[in-house]
């Protein structure tokens, strides 16, 4: 179906991002899965393209854009051409949104600048070995030192982009957890690479997203400078809650280019692969196997839609942003599994671009907030709850 959401600036910002994925990404990306993590230099080059950095202001060296809408053109080229940016997505459609909204001035100054160069990479750190939705079980915790800094002490795990982060936001409690509060006493606290007690641990062996970099990190007594306090402290669960919304948006934004990207290449597969004489497109049930996909995708491409000018309207709420990424990673995990049973056994070979995509789908329903937690979040919106009036 034709789309409407983007103009003609976005098309052409579309075609400079798939020309660069196809000369930058695509001959490199098997290397890049190899090493698990995608090569600084590349983000180097992106920002000279301008690429990325769109929402940053031009003061700082960005696009100057307020709409989230080039950030999901990017993420829709790199995902048609068989490719992904590592943890391109956390950097700019995570991160950025808290240094643009909370940091102050002068840290604005020390931070955007290269960030938006694509030399200065950022990273956020909430998860913990026993903590995953729930933040207000984080035991990372941070006290005042006799000379007004903080003293970092914890660890975190499921970080993506820690490897090559230049600096983390890291979540942190700074009093503490009172029963009536559950939501208060944490804090952002920017922790920045080479700062005595932090080190980056083992980067984890994931079954997909194997570009994108996953690692422990450990604070053992980081000296944080009041200075790189992001916003105020003990707000921190309130400001974790401001860009959910963009969060969960650019899951679903990468699901739905993930699924038609499967579908496509499954109807190439049919088209040119014999079985019994005949083309596996000649027979029906392929046929009506991908018709199914093909609904289902644009289906959820009409919801990503609805959602991005939802969100570049200020209005896209979290209920609304837990429904669109609850539906479309949902279909991306039907859709690209049917693409490559299509496949037969070929499929299952990582030579084919199929199984990158079904390896890469599964992590869409678990990180960002899992499916049952979206449930639970379209549930409470709808006025549904166990407690008996």
């Amino acid at each position: 179906m034709r789309r409407t959401v983007y103009g003609p600036d976005h098309e052409e910002f579309r075609a400079l991002c798939a020309e660069f994925a196809e000369r930058e990404l695509a001959p490199r990306f098997a290397e890049f899965e190899e090493n698990g993590v995608v090569d600084r230099s590349v983000f180097a080059k992106m920002g000279e393209l301008g690429l990325i950095g769109m929402q940053i202001p031009e003061e700082y060296g960005g696009g100057g854009q307020t709409s989230f809408k080039f950030n999901a053109v990017l993420t829709e080229a790199t995902a048609a051409a068989g490719t992904g940016l590592g943890t391109l997505r956390v950097h700019q459609d995570v991160v950025t949104p808290y240094i643009l909204e909370y940091a102050t001035a002068e840290q604005k100054r020390r931070w955007l600048p290269g960030m938006a160069a694509g030399t200065f990479l950022a990273a956020i750190a909430m998860t913990e070995p026993g903590t995953g939705s729930d933040l207000t079980g984080i035991r990372t915790r941070a006290e005042r030192t006799d000379s007004g800094a903080w003293r970092l002490t914890g660890e975190k795990t499921f970080i993506s982009g820690g490897t090559n982060a230049d600096l983390v936001l890291v979540v942190a409690r700074t009093s503490p957890r009172d029963p009536a509060d559950r939501r208060g006493g944490l804090t952002i606290l920017v922790v920045e690479a080479g700062m005595p007690g932090f080190s980056v641990g083992r980067p984890l062996k994931k079954l997909g997203i194997r570009s994108q970099d996953t690692v422990e990190l450990s604070f053992d007594g980081v000296e944080v400078p009041e200075a790189n306090v992001l916003g105020e402290v003990g707000r921190a669960f309130e400001y974790l809650s401001h860009n959910l919304a963009q969060e969960r948006l650019t899951i679903a934004v990468n699901a739905a280019a993930s699924a038609h990207a499967a579908i496509r290449h499954a109807a190439e597969y049919a088209r040119e692969r014999t079985s019994f004489g005949t083309p596996l497109a000649g027979f029906q049930n392929t046929k009506f196997v991908l018709a199914e996909c093909s609904a289902e995708a644009d289906a959820a491409q009409a919801f990503v839609d609805q959602a991005l000018e939802a969100h570049d309207a200020g209005e896209l709420s979290a209920a609304d942003a837990a429904r669109v990424k609850l539906f479309a990673t949902e279909v991306q995990g039907r859709v690209v599994d049917k693409c490559l049973q299509v496949h037969g056994g070929y499929g299952y070979i990582l030579e084919y671009p199929i199984a990158r995509l079904y390896a890469d789908a599964r992590i869409t329903r678990i990180y960002g907030g899992t499916s049952e937690i979206m449930k639970t979040i379209i549930a409470k919106d709808m006025g549904l709850s166990a407690r008996r009036s």
